[in-house]
C-alpha cells in the first residue's frame, strides 16, 4: 500500500511547516489530488490515522480536493476531460495527448494550533 508512504510524506510536510510556524499541533491538512495521480483515496483515508500516530498531526482532519484530469490532443489540439491515462481524444480518437492537469499531489493548506 503506497498510500501509507504518501500519508507519511504529507505528515512530514505538515510537521515541518507547523514547527516553522511555532505551532504544537496540526489540526487539519488540505491536499490536492489529481484523478490521474494513481492515489486510491479510500486507502489514503484508511492509512491517515496510522501515519499521524504520535506526530504533531495525530487526530488531524484530512481534506482532499480532487482535481479532474484534462488533456490536449496532439493531433487535433482539442482540450478534453480524461479519467484514465489511456483515454483517447473524444473528437478524433487519437491516443496522443499532453496531460494538462490531474497528476497533482500537493499540500494545499494546514490548520495548526
Amino acid at each position: 500500500m503506497h498510500e501509507l508512504s504518501i500519508a507519511m510524506g504529507i505528515v512530514r510536510i505538515a510537521e515541518a511547516e507547523a514547527r516553522k510556524a511555532g505551532a504544537g499541533t496540526v489540526r487539519r491538512v488540505e491536499i490536492r489530488v489529481g484523478m490521474l495521480a494513481g492515489v486510491e483515496l479510500d486507502a489514503l483515508h484508511f492509512a491517515w490515522p496510522m501515519a499521524t500516530r504520535e506526530t504533531l498531526a495525530e487526530g488531524a482532519e484530512l481534506d482532499v480536493e480532487i482535481i479532474e484530469g484534462r488533456a490536449r490532443c496532439l493531433e487535433c489540439n482539442q482540450e478534453y476531460s480524461i479519467e484514465h491515462l489511456f483515454d483517447t481524444c473524444p473528437h478524433c480518437h487519437s491516443p496522443f495527448k499532453h496531460i494538462l492537469q490531474g497528476k497533482e499531489l500537493s499540500v494545499k493548506a494546514l490548520e495548526v494550533g
